[in-house]
């Protein structure tokens, strides 16, 4: 159900919608040491989380950003306890599945990108039971990263481009930065304007390499279960009120 006090805030950013990012891109750090913390196991900060990215995917659709992109589960991340692993990919499950009614009421499109095929087979079909029945949606993409890493998605692509070269489709001297977007997970999107990374780290963590390259970084130390509308309006808000130059100088 919709806050209207949120709802309320949103009509009154006073940050005019040509100066708001396009694409934002979020790493949700800190929601196991959140949990623990409060003494809680660590799967209950990724539960915390979800209301979080409740929050935001609502927040973001009323601020008219046409792209949310969360990374919420790297390839590194397999190296995790099984425990939590399990759980985590229970949760996922369970949220495509709650989740359904309120991204198709919002006209939301879900999007996924990684290593898909090495997911849970009970995991996979979830995931792509959603991303077809909101197939059709008009409104703002919600991309989630699973199991995803930059490193592997530039490999995944030189290998497609290698591929089409050992074909005689394409020419190895007609390869341009735009055959390189093409082949990534990402094709057809666009770069990410912004990027938001709670929890006080001041890394990349091997999340859209190619893509980020001249987004502009926002980070919080608020972990990301405590992350709300106030934060993204103030990330909005400093994103807007920067220079971006794209290695130009100045008008």
């Amino acid at each position: 159900m919709e806050n209207s006090s949120a709802r309320t805030a949103s009509e009154k950013f006073e940050v005019p919608p040509e100066k708001r990012p396009r694409h934002i891109a979020v790493i949700m750090d800190g929601n196991g040491r959140w949990a623990q913390r409060k003494g809680l196991p660590r799967i209950e900060g990724h539960r915390h989380g979800v209301a979080s990215v409740r929050r935001v995917v609502e927040e973001c659709g009323r601020l008219g950003i046409e792209q949310l992109t969360l990374y919420c589960l790297s390839s590194e991340n397999w190296k995790r306890p099984e425990l939590e692993i399990e759980s985590l990919m229970h949760l996922l499950e369970q949220c495509m599945v709650e989740e359904r009614a309120g991204l198709l009421e919002q006209n939301i499109r879900i999007s996924v990108i990684g290593r898909r095929e090495e997911l849970p087979e009970r995991t996979l079909k979830q995931i792509e039971k959603t991303i077809e029945m909101t197939r059709q949606s008009t409104g703002p993409t919600l991309c989630l990263a699973i199991n995803y890493g930059s490193r592997a998605e530039i490999v995944d692509a030189a290998r497609s481009i290698a591929e089409e070269v050992r074909a005689g489709r394409l020419n190895p001297e007609d390869i341009t930065e735009a055959t390189l977007d093409d082949h990534l997970y990402t094709a057809g999107m666009p770069e990410p304007d912004l990027l938001i990374r709670t929890a006080g780290e001041m890394r990349l963590s091997n999340f859209l390499l190619w893509q980020l390259s001249y987004a502009e970084i926002w980070v919080t130390e608020k972990m990301w279960p405590e992350f709300d509308e106030a934060l993204l309006h103030q990330a909005i808000r400093d994103y807007a009120n920067r220079k971006r130059r794209f290695g130009g100088l100045e008008e």
